[in-house]
């Protein structure tokens, strides 16, 4: 009898919509927005996930421009040093975002779980 391994499987799905070349919306941009929830800040959100500033803020930058509505808004300046907020539109494209994710894994269930009794222990 094969000897089991520890090794746990991990499916992931990873939609990206592209516009103009470019990833308008996709998985690290899903990641960043949720940091930004989290923690109330572009700064904040890029140290989370190990990424320098400025890459997080052309993530966003980006991510808005792709946008009829901005999915984060900011505030420079005040008596607290300003802000970041993740808008309304931001919340939908997170929710809704992960519903496809949620609805994909559903709908490859089946063959999710044959995949992986083809792999080897």
């Amino acid at each position: 009898m094969p000897a089991q391994s520890s090794t746990k499987l991990r499916i992931q799905f990873r939609m990206r919509i592209y516009r103009d070349g470019g990833t308008a919306v996709g998985p690290g941009k899903i990641a960043l927005l949720e940091a930004v929830v989290r923690t109330g800040s572009i700064t904040a959100a890029a140290q989370e996930m190990g990424m320098s500033y400025r890459r997080a803020w052309l993530l966003i930058h980006e991510l808005n421009r792709s946008l009829r509505r901005p999915a984060v808004a900011t505030a420079v300046g005040g008596a607290r040093g300003g802000g970041t907020t993740v808008t309304e539109t931001g919340h939908e494209i997170i929710r809704r975002y992960r519903s496809v994710e949620a609805a994909a894994e559903r709908a490859a269930a089946a063959d999710l779980a044959a995949l992986k009794r083809m792999l080897a222990p």
